[in-house]
């Protein structure tokens, strides 16, 4: 990555790593789909040599398997994969909620109550996880910690690309909801220990909501 002033520039392989990132977390490829270095130098208008670092890139972050004879494919996640994730997601998000509250303002506050409202009205549920990951998201924002918010949302990236298709339709809006009123409450009294504990129980629920999913099927 080059800087020049206060620009800073990407690389090729660095910008095809982001647009590839983004489009697999997305949905835009699905779990095993194959990708060919031909279309995506097309695609991105460069060279395969970059394609093939922004691959070897996005194999270390477990989103792509390179294979010897079927190159690279987008990588799938079972069951025991999401669950360890939000094993993790629970102790990146209690610490980065516990920094925050403190240093929480007024309008970030209104901002997460305005999600709130925005995601009530929403009857979709493939709209429904995006609107949960901007609330949580704003109330994490004020702990200013950059590597720590960086790694809450390389994680949440890839329990999305699962729980996007499954937990929504497993856990309804209803009982979230509700969690997310009383986390706004706590956040907004300023009760950080009382926050942390519904938070931690509240990414549990997701874990319990998943089994049950998994056990149904």
């Amino acid at each position: 990555m080059a800087v020049k002033g206060n620009e800073v520039r990407k690389s090729a392989p660095e910008l095809v790593r982001d647009g590839l990132r983004e489009a697999i977390l997305a949905g835009a490829y699905e779990e095993g789909q194959q990708l060919l270095q031909d279309e995506l130098a097309e695609q991105f208008g460069t060279s395969r040599i970059p394609i093939r670092e922004a691959l070897r890139q996005l194999e270390g972050e477990g989103l792509v398997e390179l294979h010897a004879n079927k190159g690279a494919v987008v990588k799938g996640l079972s069951v025991e994969d999401v669950l360890e994730m939000l094993d993790i997601r629970i102790a990146l998000e209690c610490r980065a909620l516990k920094l925050a509250i403190p240093n929480m303002a007024v309008e970030d506050l209104e901002a997460a109550e305005q999600i709130l409202t925005a995601y009530e009205e929403i009857s979709d549920p493939a709209a429904w996880g995006e609107m949960n990951w901007r609330f949580h998201w704003t109330l994490y924002c004020p702990c200013d910690r950059g590597k720590l918010l960086a790694m809450i949302e390389s994680n949440y990236g890839h329990v999305s690309r699962f729980t996007r298709r499954q937990v929504s339709l497993a856990t309804g809006k209803a009982k979230p909801q509700q969690d997310h009123a009383e986390l706004l409450r706590l956040c907004r009294e300023g009760e950080a220990d009382a926050a942390v504990a519904l938070l931690e129980k509240h990414i549990e629920q997701t874990q319990k909501s998943l089994r049950a999913a998994m056990r149904r099927r």
